[in-house]
């Protein structure tokens, strides 16, 4: 089995140790050898004692920098315990950079303990402010790295937006000389550090949760009371909105063309805000179709075509998928169509939750075009059951005996359903008494069927009759 990359550091880093170790001890002991041997084959020139000098900085050199590694891997190791992240890369550098600057001047003055290091200062100065001028850009984004990094007013994956050219993505990587952030247009942007150092910054950060306001309007026929319940409910099941805090719908203005809204709400992840502001808008068009609320149109258009009105019983299509429904067997033709007539239409989009485990009900759903998913709660995780396709049905029992939905029901697709309601099931039983007792013993099939895979053959009548009891008492019939 190969060994992992750590592994084989530790490794080369005690190997190292050993050799370095070696080495000077057989430079200590051979010293006096070494200089006699120097002396004879080089003479004066240069002077064996520098090159065994020489020497011996080059062996404090590689264990200083052994040394600094270690120390390296000890206090960022550590940091990374405590935080939870990695230590900037610039910190690491500079750390690393200025412990070996102190670990060569104490094994130089260690070595040659002759040699004046003033001079070397005073050149190492007039060389510097050479330098510094003709690197002011790069020294200055390096200190400008070092103050971000020190402040830290943002980190990898926070979105930010930097100064008047709205540079606007998500954070990849802080270098010592500039910020690389990834655009919402797939874009990679290099802003200097020390221009960023002069920006206003707007920052996102990734573990917090950021607010977003999407807008639409109203016309002023419909209720406000109506329009922010609607909205509210619609927005929270959007993808990657947190559940956390409940979205906010409010009045922006009473304008020309109708009420102006905004709704505001937070997102999980803000680096998907511009799908999710899409998702939301979207989910907003459906709860209004379903609702019955209508956008307000510019008062400089004249909107002459008229609005379609839907009419679920017109032509045979409703009638004929009821018709195909088993539960709906012992019906007549002409209670079929009366059922159709009193069925309402709903569309909803993909990903949009259809009725909800434990909320109370009386009504049923037939799928008419597009499929659905049945889930459960399991363990606190949804589970999915079943899919549901045209001519699937759901939430029976909630129709027929008021029992709270049993799953979550979600649309895969855009999906229609019918609606069918208590008032019109009481209608027909009202109509016709012998309904009650073919649905109830078609119910407890069904009902076993899925629950225990069982023979239909096999219906226990205690079950039929409890069926039974619950929709006369549910519908009030005697």
């Amino acid at each position: 089995m190969p060994r992992s990359p750590s592994k084989n550091k530790q490794i080369f880093f005690f190997v190292a140790i050993a050799i370095i170790l070696l080495a000077a001890y057989l430079l200590k002991a051979f010293e006096p050898a070494l200089l006699e041997l120097l002396r004879l084959r080089m003479g004066a020139h240069p002077s064996p004692e520098t090159i065994i000098n020489s020497l011996k900085l080059l062996l404090l050199g590689a264990g200083g920098y052994l040394l600094v590694r270690f120390l390296s891997y000890l206090i960022f190791g550590l940091f990374r315990l405590r935080r939870g992240f990695d230590a900037p890369t610039l910190v690491r550098n500079v750390f690393s950079i200025v412990a070996f600057t102190v670990l060569f001047f104490i094994a130089f003055s260690f070595v040659f303990p002759g040699v004046n290091l003033g001079a070397l200062f005073t050149t190492s100065a007039i060389f510097g402010v050479i330098l510094g001028l003709a690197l002011q850009d790069t020294l200055g984004n390096f200190f400008a790295g070092i103050s971000l990094q020190a402040d830290r007013p943002f980190q990898v994956g926070d979105v930010i937006t930097v100064g008047t050219q709205r540079h606007n993505g998500v954070v990849e990587e802080i270098t010592w000389r500039a910020i690389k952030i990834r655009t919402f247009q797939n874009h990679v942007v290099l802003i200097a550090n020390s221009q960023a150092a002069k920006e206003a910054i707007e920052v996102c950060p990734r573990d917090n949760l950021n607010a977003r306001l999407v807008y639409f309007n109203t016309v002023y026929t419909d209720s406000p009371a109506k329009a922010i319940h609607v909205v509210r409910e619609a927005v929270r099941e959007a993808e990657n909105v947190s559940p956390k805090i409940t979205p906010i719908v409010r009045i922006r203005n009473l304008g020309d063309n109708g009420i102006d809204w905004e709704v505001k709400y937070w997102l999980e992840n803000y680096a998907k805000f511009n799908d999710t502001d899409a998702l939301v808008r979207q989910r907003i068009w459906y709860a209004f179709r379903r609702a019955k609320l209508s956008f307000a149109f510019p008062t400089r258009t004249v909107f002459m075509q008229p609005e379609a009105v839907e009419a679920p019983h017109d032509g045979g299509a409703i009638v004929e998928r009821l018709s195909a429904v088993d539960i709906f067997a012992p019906l007549s033709v002409e209670e079929v169509g009366m059922l159709a007539k009193s069925s309402v239409r709903h569309v909803f989009a993909p990903g949009e939750t259809v009725i909800r485990a434990g909320d109370p009900g009386s009504s049923m759903f037939v799928v008419h075009n597009g499929r659905v998913r049945v889930q459960i709660n399991e363990n606190g995780r949804p589970r999915t059951v079943a899919t549901l396709n045209e001519g699937d049905f759901f939430g029976e029992m909630a129709l027929f005996t008021g029992e709270p939905r049993s799953a979550n029901v979600v649309a895969l697709e855009e999906t229609e359903v019918l609606e069918i309601g208590h008032t019109a099931m009481k209608s027909l039983f009202e109509t016709n008494p012998d309904l009650v007792e073919s649905l109830s013993f078609i119910m407890s099939e069904r009902r076993q069927g899925l629950a225990a895979q069982t023979s239909p053959d096999l219906v226990s009548p205690n079950e039929s009759e409890g069926i039974l009891s619950s929709i006369k008492r549910f519908f009030g019939l005697s």
